[in-house]
């Protein structure tokens, strides 16, 4: 039997900076970590958890397109997963898996440590309504945000905002016209393949922080976006990555990394990617 073996799963799942982050964390910590990054679609993802499993693995986490996926296969999952209907963090308990999402705890402790952003009381706007937007989108409204939730498919908006309840509303591209966010958070693939993200501005101040969950090349549309607009602040996930990464090392080890060097090392070496990967 192989030692306790940890991974993330994804698809695609190569330019994952994961398995880096946390053998950054555990040499931080003295904890030698076997990490890796294991290619899987919708289709296969049981299968490999399972062989995942078999082969020692005892934690792992998950990015798109299998956050709902994961969620099915937990015997057991956190309050904060459950609300939020997905999972990116996987612990082994016994024969079957629990479920965590740390996505939302890594969010707000970015814009909170780096961008000195307290939602409490704040106009928010989520542009998304899939994937870390849920979790994203219960976390902010768990703060005290006022949270506005627009999607290309205005139902999925409608569908997050009841699921997350009071706090929460859905609006339509149009209803933004004339409104104020303090923050915007970016969480489409808009502008990932692209290189322009093409979105109405009225809404955007010179002091709305203006946040892609996305880092690197696939965050570069919006932030050119929110910058033409008028914001001086905006910024990619990178941060969050980080932050979600550390929570679920502390689910697995007990321990909780300093996140500032890991993140300083990262600059500047940012491949496309997705938050949560």
């Amino acid at each position: 039997m192989a030692g306790p073996r940890y991974a993330v799963f994804g698809q695609p799942i190569s330019h994952s900076l994961s398995p880096r982050i946390h053998a950054m964390f555990g040499a931080q910590l003295g904890i030698g970590v076997d990490y890796r990054a294991i290619e899987a679609g919708r289709d296969e993802f049981s299968v490999k958890l399972d062989a995942f499993a078999r082969d020692g693995g005892v934690g792992a986490n998950v990015t798109l397109p299998l956050k709902q996926d994961a969620f099915a296969l937990c015997a057991e999952v956190s309050d904060r997963a459950r609300r939020c209907g997905s999972v990116n963090t996987l612990i082994r308990a016994g024969d079957s898996w629990r479920g965590d999402s740390t996505d939302g705890s890594g969010f707000l402790r970015d814009v909170a440590t780096r961008h000195a952003f307290d939602p409490r009381g704040h106009a928010c706007l989520l542009l998304g309504a899939g994937g870390a937007a849920r979790a994203v989108a219960f976390a902010l409204v768990d703060a005290g945000a006022h949270l506005a939730i627009v999607n290309r498919t205005h139902e999925r908006a409608r569908e997050l905002a009841a699921s997350v309840g009071a706090g929460a509303r859905a609006l339509t591209s149009s209803e933004l016209d004339g409104a104020a966010f303090d923050l915007v958070v970016h969480a489409t693939a808009a502008g990932h393949a692209t290189a322009t993200f093409e979105w109405p501005s009225s809404f955007i101040r010179s002091d709305t922080l203006c946040y892609d969950l996305s880092y690197g090349d696939a965050a570069a549309a919006f932030l050119r976006w929110s910058r033409a607009a008028g914001a001086t602040r905006a910024s990619e996930g990178l941060g969050m990555l980080v932050e979600q990464a550390a929570d679920s090392f502390t689910i697995w080890h007990a321990l909780r990394p300093d996140t500032a060097p890991v993140l300083a090392a990262l600059r500047g070496d940012t491949p496309p990617s997705l938050a949560g990967a």
